[in-house]
């Protein structure tokens, strides 16, 4: 039986499509992953074989290099974190969880504003570039603003993440007009778009590949990739140069005397919003079990 080595480009309805160096190939995976929970996810390097007759089966999956339950992806360089400056307000909390589990998974978080046209991004924007986290702003009106983000594609594996509604596929679409991706109007009622986009897809571009993934409301992020509570400091960068000089070995940063990563928020060296975000994100976790974070 011939076998293969490829890329998992989409899964879809039982069914996953991996790019090999003999074309895209619709296979079924065996169901020994489903019993180990270890489900086949995009982005994952595979191997497969190619039978007689039937589907060509998923045989293996390659050792990942990170992998995120939201959205469900393996071996990630590059998180887009797409948020809108209104029509849905960004949520600085979600964004927040979506860097901190970036960096925890060894995954770039960028962030992109869009709708800049309609208000302006930048009190948002600094938030962030006060963190190193690399930021950009655009509007559909402007295409030098957007052609500005695509360097940072080239050669890498990126995946677009953010709430229905804030443009993700029309930022694709303005980037890459070849993919004719489904785009939807938000909603006045709900403030919120319409899940366009229905799985998560790779799009071989600029010699890597680029995945768009669903739009999540913010409910749906809550229980999703929970970070250890000795962790997450780390995932906070502006928190690095601090750390280790806090009056007690033992402190939280979140509420003690003699922190410095409070004396930081307090001189306005570290965003206020940033350090809100960190506290309720460790009290969030603090009482779970290390094993319960892993379900």
């Amino acid at each position: 039986m011939n076998k293969i080595d490829g890329v998992l480009l989409k899964v879809l309805g039982g069914f996953y499509y991996v790019e090999t160096a003999e074309g895209i190939f619709e296979c079924k995976a065996r169901g020994i992953f489903r019993k180990k929970n270890n489900s086949p996810l995009a982005g994952d390097k595979v191997t497969i074989s190619l039978p007689n007759e039937g589907y060509p089966v998923i045989e293996e999956i390659k050792p990942r290099k990170n992998s995120l339950k939201r959205p469900p992806l393996a071996n990630i360089d590059t998180l887009v974190i797409v948020c809108s400056t209104l029509n849905p307000s960004p949520n600085t909390l979600v964004i927040d969880k979506m860097t901190a589990t970036a960096v925890d998974n060894g995954i770039e978080p960028v962030i992109v504003i869009s709708k800049s046209d309609l208000k302006s991004g930048h009190e948002l924007a600094e938030i962030y570039k006060k963190s190193g986290i690399k930021v950009f702003e655009y509007s559909n009106d402007n295409l030098d603003s957007a052609l500005k983000i695509k360097p940072i594609f080239k050669n890498k594996v990126t995946a677009f993440t953010g709430n229905s509604g804030v443009g993700k596929s029309t930022l694709l679409n303005l980037l890459y007009p070849e993919l004719h991706i489904e785009t939807g109007e938000v909603s006045e009622k709900l403030g919120r778009g319409r899940h366009t986009t229905r799985c998560v897809e790779l799009y071989k571009l600029d010699g890597g590949y680029i995945a768009d993934t669903p739009g999540f409301s913010t409910v749906d992020i809550e229980r999703y990739n929970l970070i250890n509570k000795d962790n997450i400091r780390f995932c906070f960068p502006e928190f690095k140069d601090y750390l280790s000089e806090c009056k007690f070995t033992s402190c939280s940063h979140t509420c003690e005397q003699g922190c410095a990563v409070i004396d930081a928020v307090k001189s306005g060296v570290i965003s206020e919003s940033r350090h809100k975000s960190y506290v309720a994100m460790y009290n969030e976790v603090k009482d779970i079990k290390e094993w319960q974070l892993k379900k």
